[in-house]
Protein backbone atom coordinates (compact mmCIF):
# COMPACT_ATOMS: atom_id res chain seq x y z
CA UNK A 1 0.00 0.00 0.00
CA UNK A 2 2.64 2.59 0.97
CA UNK A 3 4.96 2.17 -1.93
CA UNK A 4 1.46 2.02 -4.53
CA UNK A 5 1.05 5.62 -3.25
CA UNK A 6 3.99 7.22 -3.27
CA UNK A 7 4.50 8.06 -6.83
CA UNK A 8 1.26 9.52 -6.82
CA UNK A 9 2.26 11.31 -3.39
CA UNK A 10 5.52 12.91 -4.84
CA UNK A 11 4.16 14.70 -7.79
CA UNK A 12 1.46 16.29 -5.85
CA UNK A 13 4.54 17.07 -2.98
CA UNK A 14 6.30 19.32 -5.96
CA UNK A 15 3.35 21.43 -6.28
CA UNK A 16 2.54 22.53 -3.00
CA UNK A 17 4.66 24.93 -0.80
CA UNK A 18 5.13 23.45 2.33
CA UNK A 19 5.66 19.40 1.27
CA UNK A 20 8.13 21.01 -1.32
CA UNK A 21 10.40 21.99 1.10
CA UNK A 22 10.05 18.96 2.79
CA UNK A 23 11.45 17.20 0.38
CA UNK A 24 14.06 19.53 -0.28
CA UNK A 25 14.98 19.04 3.43
CA UNK A 26 15.20 15.43 3.03
CA UNK A 27 17.18 15.57 -0.10
CA UNK A 28 19.67 18.01 1.63
CA UNK A 29 19.42 15.45 4.88
CA UNK A 30 20.93 12.88 2.11
CA UNK A 31 23.16 14.87 1.10
CA UNK A 32 24.23 15.58 4.34
CA UNK A 33 24.55 11.83 5.60
CA UNK A 34 26.42 11.15 2.31
CA UNK A 35 29.03 13.43 2.95
CA UNK A 36 29.29 12.01 6.62
CA UNK A 37 29.79 8.96 5.14
CA UNK A 38 32.40 9.71 2.98
CA UNK A 39 33.99 11.50 5.71
CA UNK A 40 34.05 8.81 8.09
CA UNK A 41 35.27 6.40 4.96
CA UNK A 42 38.13 9.12 4.32
CA UNK A 43 39.20 9.84 7.42
CA UNK A 44 39.26 5.99 8.70
CA UNK A 45 41.07 5.70 5.96
CA UNK A 46 43.85 7.81 6.41
CA UNK A 47 44.33 6.44 10.39
CA UNK A 48 44.28 3.05 9.03
CA UNK A 49 47.27 3.70 6.52
CA UNK A 50 49.21 5.61 8.90
CA UNK A 51 49.37 2.70 11.52
CA UNK A 52 50.14 0.10 8.90
CA UNK A 53 52.96 3.20 8.26
CA UNK A 54 53.95 3.63 11.73
CA UNK A 55 54.39 -0.83 12.69
CA UNK A 56 56.25 -0.91 9.12
CA UNK A 57 58.44 1.74 10.19
CA UNK A 58 59.33 0.28 13.32
CA UNK A 59 59.73 -3.40 12.39
CA UNK A 60 62.80 -1.82 10.68
CA UNK A 61 63.46 0.60 13.20
CA UNK A 62 62.87 4.08 11.49
CA UNK A 63 61.11 6.94 12.11
CA UNK A 64 57.75 7.42 10.64
CA UNK A 65 57.85 10.93 10.39
CA UNK A 66 59.24 10.87 6.43
CA UNK A 67 56.31 8.16 5.81
CA UNK A 68 53.56 10.13 6.96
CA UNK A 69 54.92 13.15 4.56
CA UNK A 70 54.98 10.39 1.67
CA UNK A 71 50.95 9.53 2.34
CA UNK A 72 50.50 13.03 2.78
CA UNK A 73 51.89 13.98 -0.73
CA UNK A 74 49.76 10.70 -2.06
CA UNK A 75 46.54 12.28 -1.26
CA UNK A 76 47.05 16.12 -1.37
CA UNK A 77 47.33 18.57 -4.37
CA UNK A 78 48.60 16.42 -7.46
CA UNK A 79 48.33 13.30 -5.56
CA UNK A 80 47.27 9.77 -6.51
CA UNK A 81 43.73 9.99 -4.65
CA UNK A 82 43.21 13.95 -3.29
CA UNK A 83 41.14 13.96 -0.39
CA UNK A 84 37.78 16.29 -0.50
CA UNK A 85 35.37 15.56 2.30
CA UNK A 86 37.85 14.96 5.01
CA UNK A 87 40.39 17.72 4.08
CA UNK A 88 38.93 20.41 6.98
CA UNK A 89 38.71 18.09 10.20
CA UNK A 90 42.38 17.13 9.23
CA UNK A 91 43.30 20.90 8.79
CA UNK A 92 42.14 21.17 12.30
CA UNK A 93 43.60 17.81 13.64
CA UNK A 94 47.47 19.18 12.17
CA UNK A 95 46.88 22.63 14.06
CA UNK A 96 45.56 20.19 17.61
CA UNK A 97 48.76 18.17 16.60
CA UNK A 98 51.17 21.32 16.63
CA UNK A 99 49.63 22.09 19.56
CA UNK A 100 50.29 18.92 21.63
CA UNK A 101 53.65 18.39 20.10
CA UNK A 102 54.47 21.66 22.21
CA UNK A 103 52.70 20.76 24.93
CA UNK A 104 54.67 17.13 26.02
CA UNK A 105 57.64 18.66 25.07
CA UNK A 106 57.33 21.59 27.61
CA UNK A 107 56.61 18.50 29.98
CA UNK A 108 59.72 17.11 29.52
CA UNK A 109 61.24 19.86 31.39
CA UNK A 110 61.05 22.01 34.46
CA UNK A 111 61.58 26.23 35.04
CA UNK A 112 64.23 24.82 37.33
CA UNK A 113 66.21 22.67 34.44
CA UNK A 114 65.52 25.41 31.26
CA UNK A 115 67.05 28.27 33.75
CA UNK A 116 70.16 26.09 34.87
CA UNK A 117 70.53 25.13 31.23
CA UNK A 118 70.72 28.95 30.03
CA UNK A 119 73.08 29.37 32.49
CA UNK A 120 75.46 26.38 31.87
CA UNK A 121 75.08 25.78 28.04
CA UNK A 122 74.35 29.14 26.18
CA UNK A 123 77.19 29.61 24.65
CA UNK A 124 77.20 25.92 22.83
CA UNK A 125 73.65 27.42 21.47
CA UNK A 126 74.80 30.40 20.31
CA UNK A 127 76.89 28.28 18.37
CA UNK A 128 74.27 26.19 17.25
CA UNK A 129 72.23 28.78 16.20
CA UNK A 130 74.93 30.35 14.33
CA UNK A 131 76.29 27.23 12.65
CA UNK A 132 73.04 25.92 11.30
CA UNK A 133 70.58 29.60 11.29
CA UNK A 134 73.04 30.48 9.05
CA UNK A 135 73.05 27.91 5.77
CA UNK A 136 69.17 28.16 5.51
CA UNK A 137 69.01 31.68 5.74
CA UNK A 138 71.71 31.96 2.99
CA UNK A 139 70.03 29.49 0.80
CA UNK A 140 67.00 31.51 0.58
CA UNK A 141 68.85 34.17 -0.36
CA UNK A 142 70.26 32.94 -3.06
CA UNK A 143 67.16 31.90 -4.40
CA UNK A 144 65.69 35.07 -4.22
CA UNK A 145 63.03 34.01 -1.56
CA UNK A 146 63.39 37.66 -0.12
CA UNK A 147 64.28 37.89 3.79
CA UNK A 148 60.68 36.54 5.25
CA UNK A 149 61.57 33.57 3.62
CA UNK A 150 64.82 33.60 4.67
CA UNK A 151 64.00 33.90 8.63
CA UNK A 152 61.92 31.16 8.10
CA UNK A 153 64.21 28.63 6.10
CA UNK A 154 66.72 29.54 8.69
CA UNK A 155 64.37 28.27 11.40
CA UNK A 156 63.79 24.88 9.62
CA UNK A 157 67.79 24.07 9.13
CA UNK A 158 68.34 24.98 12.61
CA UNK A 159 65.90 22.41 14.99
CA UNK A 160 66.67 18.97 15.83
CA UNK A 161 64.30 16.64 16.08
CA UNK A 162 63.73 16.03 19.76
CA UNK A 163 61.60 13.07 18.86
CA UNK A 164 63.16 11.74 16.16
CA UNK A 165 66.84 12.11 18.53
CA UNK A 166 65.27 10.72 21.45
CA UNK A 167 63.71 7.80 19.81
CA UNK A 168 67.53 7.44 18.66
CA UNK A 169 69.22 7.57 21.81
CA UNK A 170 66.66 5.03 23.06
CA UNK A 171 67.26 2.64 20.43
CA UNK A 172 71.11 2.72 20.32
CA UNK A 173 71.33 2.47 24.19
CA UNK A 174 72.77 5.42 24.52
CA UNK A 175 71.04 7.27 27.33
CA UNK A 176 73.12 6.72 29.85
CA UNK A 177 76.75 8.15 27.61
CA UNK A 178 78.58 11.00 29.28
CA UNK A 179 77.48 13.29 26.05
CA UNK A 180 73.79 12.97 25.94
CA UNK A 181 73.44 15.24 28.84
CA UNK A 182 75.18 17.66 26.04
CA UNK A 183 72.90 16.70 23.09
CA UNK A 184 69.95 17.49 25.78
CA UNK A 185 71.28 20.36 26.97
CA UNK A 186 71.28 21.79 23.29
CA UNK A 187 67.74 20.52 22.13
CA UNK A 188 66.56 22.31 25.65
CA UNK A 189 67.96 25.46 24.10
CA UNK A 190 66.92 25.23 20.62
CA UNK A 191 62.77 24.25 21.94
CA UNK A 192 63.38 27.05 24.51
CA UNK A 193 64.79 29.32 21.60
CA UNK A 194 61.57 28.95 19.72
CA UNK A 195 59.44 31.14 22.62
CA UNK A 196 61.41 34.16 20.99
CA UNK A 197 61.68 32.90 17.17
CA UNK A 198 58.18 31.77 16.30
CA UNK A 199 56.43 35.28 17.62
CA UNK A 200 59.50 36.64 15.36
CA UNK A 201 57.92 34.47 12.41
CA UNK A 202 54.60 35.05 12.88
CA UNK A 203 54.69 38.58 13.12
CA UNK A 204 56.73 38.79 9.81
CA UNK A 205 54.28 36.26 7.98
CA UNK A 206 51.63 38.87 8.98
CA UNK A 207 53.33 41.36 7.47
CA UNK A 208 52.62 43.67 10.48
CA UNK A 209 55.09 46.78 11.20
CA UNK A 210 57.67 47.30 12.80
CA UNK A 211 56.24 48.87 15.88
CA UNK A 212 53.49 46.25 15.84
CA UNK A 213 56.54 43.58 15.39
CA UNK A 214 58.17 44.85 18.17
CA UNK A 215 55.13 44.48 20.52
CA UNK A 216 54.52 41.20 19.60
CA UNK A 217 58.02 40.22 20.61
CA UNK A 218 58.00 42.14 23.84
CA UNK A 219 54.58 40.27 24.73
CA UNK A 220 55.92 37.05 24.14
CA UNK A 221 58.99 37.61 25.94
CA UNK A 222 57.33 38.92 28.91
CA UNK A 223 54.72 36.46 28.90
CA UNK A 224 57.04 33.21 28.86
CA UNK A 225 59.32 35.04 31.94
CA UNK A 226 56.35 35.46 33.61
CA UNK A 227 55.12 31.95 33.17
CA UNK A 228 59.03 30.87 33.60
CA UNK A 229 58.45 32.80 37.15
CA UNK A 230 55.27 31.49 38.31
CA UNK A 231 56.06 28.06 37.28
CA UNK A 232 59.73 28.46 39.67
CA UNK A 233 58.06 29.95 42.45
CA UNK A 234 54.03 28.09 42.45
CA UNK A 235 54.93 25.56 40.44
CA UNK A 236 53.68 23.34 42.93
CA UNK A 237 50.81 24.73 43.53
CA UNK A 238 49.40 25.08 39.77
CA UNK A 239 50.73 21.12 39.73
CA UNK A 240 48.14 21.16 43.07
CA UNK A 241 45.14 22.41 41.07
CA UNK A 242 45.57 20.73 37.95
CA UNK A 243 46.46 17.44 40.07
CA UNK A 244 43.75 14.67 40.22
CA UNK A 245 43.85 11.11 40.94
CA UNK A 246 41.17 10.45 38.33
CA UNK A 247 42.64 10.02 35.27
CA UNK A 248 39.78 11.27 32.96
CA UNK A 249 39.72 14.47 34.79
CA UNK A 250 43.53 15.06 34.93
CA UNK A 251 43.24 14.55 31.14
CA UNK A 252 40.41 17.03 30.45
CA UNK A 253 41.04 19.34 32.30
CA UNK A 254 45.09 19.66 31.43
CA UNK A 255 43.62 19.66 27.46
CA UNK A 256 41.25 21.87 28.31
CA UNK A 257 43.71 24.36 29.97
CA UNK A 258 46.44 24.11 26.97
CA UNK A 259 43.88 24.70 24.34
CA UNK A 260 42.68 27.68 26.26
CA UNK A 261 46.04 29.55 26.36
CA UNK A 262 47.32 27.92 22.92
CA UNK A 263 43.74 30.14 21.79
CA UNK A 264 44.92 32.84 24.17
CA UNK A 265 48.16 33.34 22.88
CA UNK A 266 47.01 32.34 19.10
CA UNK A 267 44.61 36.10 19.34
CA UNK A 268 47.30 38.14 20.93
CA UNK A 269 49.57 36.64 17.72
CA UNK A 270 52.35 35.11 20.01
CA UNK A 271 51.62 31.62 18.68
CA UNK A 272 49.28 28.91 20.19
CA UNK A 273 52.39 26.71 19.97
CA UNK A 274 54.26 28.50 22.43
CA UNK A 275 51.03 28.91 24.31
CA UNK A 276 51.52 25.16 24.61
CA UNK A 277 54.98 25.14 25.34
CA UNK A 278 54.59 27.89 28.67
CA UNK A 279 51.96 25.53 29.42
CA UNK A 280 53.94 22.67 29.79
CA UNK A 281 57.03 24.22 31.75
CA UNK A 282 54.03 25.56 34.23
CA UNK A 283 53.44 21.77 35.23
CA UNK A 284 55.53 19.79 37.27
CA UNK A 285 55.92 16.51 39.53
CA UNK A 286 53.85 13.92 39.37
CA UNK A 287 50.86 16.15 37.40
CA UNK A 288 53.45 16.32 34.61
CA UNK A 289 54.27 12.50 34.54
CA UNK A 290 50.62 11.42 34.41
CA UNK A 291 49.55 14.22 31.66
CA UNK A 292 52.71 13.09 29.58
CA UNK A 293 51.14 9.04 30.26
CA UNK A 294 47.78 9.97 29.18
CA UNK A 295 48.20 12.53 26.23
CA UNK A 296 51.14 10.68 24.58
CA UNK A 297 48.80 8.61 22.28
CA UNK A 298 46.39 11.80 21.66
CA UNK A 299 50.22 13.51 21.05
CA UNK A 300 50.88 10.71 18.64
CA UNK A 301 47.50 10.87 16.52
CA UNK A 302 47.53 14.60 15.63
CA UNK A 303 50.79 14.90 15.16
CA UNK A 304 50.98 11.89 12.14
CA UNK A 305 47.53 14.12 10.77
CA UNK A 306 50.18 17.07 11.00
CA UNK A 307 52.54 15.53 9.07
CA UNK A 308 50.08 14.31 6.80
CA UNK A 309 48.16 18.14 6.57
CA UNK A 310 51.52 19.37 5.37
CA UNK A 311 52.11 16.35 3.15
CA UNK A 312 48.59 17.66 1.51
CA UNK A 313 49.38 21.34 0.61
CA UNK A 314 52.40 19.85 -1.31
CA UNK A 315 52.53 18.94 -4.66
CA UNK A 316 54.49 16.14 -5.38
CA UNK A 317 55.08 17.69 -8.94
CA UNK A 318 56.72 20.61 -6.97
CA UNK A 319 59.83 18.63 -5.24
CA UNK A 320 61.58 18.16 -8.50
CA UNK A 321 62.61 21.62 -9.18
CA UNK A 322 63.93 22.09 -5.59
CA UNK A 323 65.58 18.79 -4.98
CA UNK A 324 69.10 19.44 -5.42
CA UNK A 325 69.23 23.16 -3.24
CA UNK A 326 67.39 20.52 -0.53
CA UNK A 327 70.22 18.18 -1.15
CA UNK A 328 72.75 20.53 -0.98
CA UNK A 329 71.15 22.15 2.13
CA UNK A 330 71.15 18.56 3.59
CA UNK A 331 74.54 17.79 3.67
CA UNK A 332 76.05 21.31 4.45
CA UNK A 333 73.79 20.84 8.07
CA UNK A 334 74.22 17.58 8.68
CA UNK A 335 77.95 18.81 8.53
CA UNK A 336 77.73 21.65 10.63
CA UNK A 337 75.52 19.93 13.27
CA UNK A 338 78.31 17.50 13.74
CA UNK A 339 80.74 19.80 14.36
CA UNK A 340 78.07 21.46 17.15
CA UNK A 341 77.97 18.53 18.62
CA UNK A 342 81.82 17.47 18.84
CA UNK A 343 82.67 21.55 19.97
CA UNK A 344 80.14 21.37 22.53
CA UNK A 345 81.02 17.62 23.87
CA UNK A 346 84.72 18.78 23.89
CA UNK A 347 83.96 21.90 25.50
CA UNK A 348 82.13 19.38 28.26
CA UNK A 349 85.41 17.45 28.52
CA UNK A 350 83.59 14.15 26.37
CA UNK A 351 86.26 12.07 24.94
CA UNK A 352 86.93 11.69 21.12
CA UNK A 353 84.28 9.42 20.76
CA UNK A 354 81.54 10.79 22.14
CA UNK A 355 82.40 14.13 20.70
CA UNK A 356 81.78 12.10 17.39
CA UNK A 357 78.44 10.63 18.67
CA UNK A 358 77.20 13.90 20.01
CA UNK A 359 77.63 15.26 16.73
CA UNK A 360 76.13 12.77 14.36
CA UNK A 361 73.40 12.19 16.25
CA UNK A 362 72.01 15.92 16.57
CA UNK A 363 71.75 15.66 12.52
CA UNK A 364 68.32 14.60 12.29
CA UNK A 365 65.46 17.04 11.34
CA UNK A 366 61.74 16.74 11.77
CA UNK A 367 58.41 17.70 13.48
CA UNK A 368 59.57 21.30 14.08
CA UNK A 369 61.17 22.15 10.75
CA UNK A 370 57.87 21.06 9.46
CA UNK A 371 55.97 23.41 11.97
CA UNK A 372 58.01 26.46 11.20
CA UNK A 373 57.50 25.73 7.20
CA UNK A 374 53.98 24.83 7.93
CA UNK A 375 53.08 28.20 9.20
CA UNK A 376 54.92 29.90 5.98
CA UNK A 377 53.02 27.42 3.93
CA UNK A 378 49.84 29.09 5.70
CA UNK A 379 50.80 32.64 5.08
CA UNK A 380 51.87 32.03 1.01
CA UNK A 381 55.24 33.65 1.59
CA UNK A 382 56.90 31.37 -1.36
CA UNK A 383 54.91 28.73 -3.27
CA UNK A 384 58.71 26.68 -3.16
CA UNK A 385 59.04 26.64 0.35
CA UNK A 386 56.99 24.41 1.55
CA UNK A 387 58.46 21.68 -1.01
CA UNK A 388 61.64 22.48 -0.22
CA UNK A 389 61.29 21.58 3.65
CA UNK A 390 59.17 18.65 2.70
CA UNK A 391 62.53 16.91 0.49
CA UNK A 392 65.02 18.39 3.39
CA UNK A 393 62.74 16.73 6.53
CA UNK A 394 62.71 14.00 4.14
CA UNK A 395 66.49 13.83 3.57
CA UNK A 396 67.43 14.55 7.30
CA UNK A 397 64.85 12.46 8.96
CA UNK A 398 66.05 9.03 6.70
CA UNK A 399 70.23 10.29 7.16
CA UNK A 400 69.86 11.20 11.07
CA UNK A 401 69.55 7.84 12.76
CA UNK A 402 72.15 6.65 10.02
CA UNK A 403 74.78 9.66 11.31
CA UNK A 404 73.95 9.01 14.98
CA UNK A 405 75.25 5.04 14.67
CA UNK A 406 77.91 5.46 12.01
CA UNK A 407 79.43 8.97 12.96
CA UNK A 408 81.90 7.73 15.33
CA UNK A 409 83.27 4.58 14.22
CA UNK A 410 84.23 6.45 10.67
CA UNK A 411 85.43 9.35 12.19
CA UNK A 412 87.62 7.38 14.24
CA UNK A 413 88.44 4.88 10.77
CA UNK A 414 89.50 7.95 8.94
CA UNK A 415 91.93 9.80 12.06
CA UNK A 416 93.56 6.88 12.92
CA UNK A 417 94.39 6.65 9.57
CA UNK A 418 95.79 9.64 9.35
CA UNK A 419 98.08 9.77 12.46
CA UNK A 420 99.70 6.15 10.72
CA UNK A 421 100.10 7.83 7.76
CA UNK A 422 101.72 10.71 9.53
CA UNK A 423 103.82 8.72 12.32
CA UNK A 424 104.99 6.27 8.96
CA UNK A 425 105.79 8.87 6.86
CA UNK A 426 108.42 10.87 9.52
CA UNK A 427 110.25 13.37 10.01
CA UNK A 428 110.65 15.60 6.66
CA UNK A 429 108.23 13.50 4.78
CA UNK A 430 105.36 14.49 5.11
CA UNK A 431 104.68 13.78 8.75
CA UNK A 432 105.98 15.65 11.91
CA UNK A 433 108.02 18.58 10.49
CA UNK A 434 111.66 18.91 12.02
CA UNK A 435 111.90 21.82 14.34
CA UNK A 436 113.44 25.36 12.44
CA UNK A 437 116.79 26.27 13.68
CA UNK A 438 116.07 30.25 15.75
CA UNK A 439 116.10 33.18 13.80
CA UNK A 440 119.14 34.11 16.02
CA UNK A 441 121.33 31.56 15.22
CA UNK A 442 123.36 31.50 12.13
CA UNK A 443 123.12 28.10 11.27
CA UNK A 444 121.67 24.95 12.44
CA UNK A 445 123.57 23.52 15.28
CA UNK A 446 124.26 19.69 14.59
CA UNK A 447 122.41 16.92 16.02
CA UNK A 448 123.26 15.71 19.23
CA UNK A 449 124.63 12.15 18.98
CA UNK A 450 121.18 11.14 21.15
CA UNK A 451 119.30 11.96 18.13
CA UNK A 452 120.22 8.48 16.77
CA UNK A 453 118.63 6.72 19.76
CA UNK A 454 115.45 8.44 19.12
CA UNK A 455 114.74 7.93 15.62
CA UNK A 456 115.40 4.04 16.35
CA UNK A 457 112.57 4.72 18.90
CA UNK A 458 110.42 6.27 16.44
CA UNK A 459 110.87 3.57 13.85
CA UNK A 460 110.18 0.68 16.52
CA UNK A 461 106.84 2.48 17.86
CA UNK A 462 106.05 2.66 13.90
CA UNK A 463 107.03 -0.71 13.47
CA UNK A 464 104.71 -2.14 15.88
CA UNK A 465 101.78 0.30 14.83
CA UNK A 466 102.09 -0.87 11.56
CA UNK A 467 101.81 -4.48 13.46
Amino acid sequence: MYFSAAPAFLPQATGQGGTGQSAAHLLAQSSSTHSSAVFLVEFGAIILGLGLLGRFAGRFQLSPIPLYLLAGLAFGEGGLLPLGASEEFVAIGAEIGVILLLLMLGLEYTATDLVSNLKTQYPAGLVDATLNALPGAAMALLLGWGPVAAVVLAGVTWISSSGVIAKVLGDLGRLGNRETPVVLSILVLEDLSMAVYLPIVTALLAGVGLAAGSATLAIALGTAGVVLLVAVRYGRHISRFVSSDDPEKLLLVVLGVTLVVAGLAQQLQVSAAVGAFLVGIALSGEVAEGAHSLLAPLRDLFAAVFFVFFGLHTDPASIPPVLVPALVLAVVTALTKIATGYWAARRAGISAKGRWRAGGTLVARGEFSIVIAGLAVTAGIEPSLGPLATAYVLILVIVGPLTARWTEPVAMSITGRLRGRRATAGPGEGGTPSPSPSPSSPSPAPSPPASAGAHEALDERNAADRA
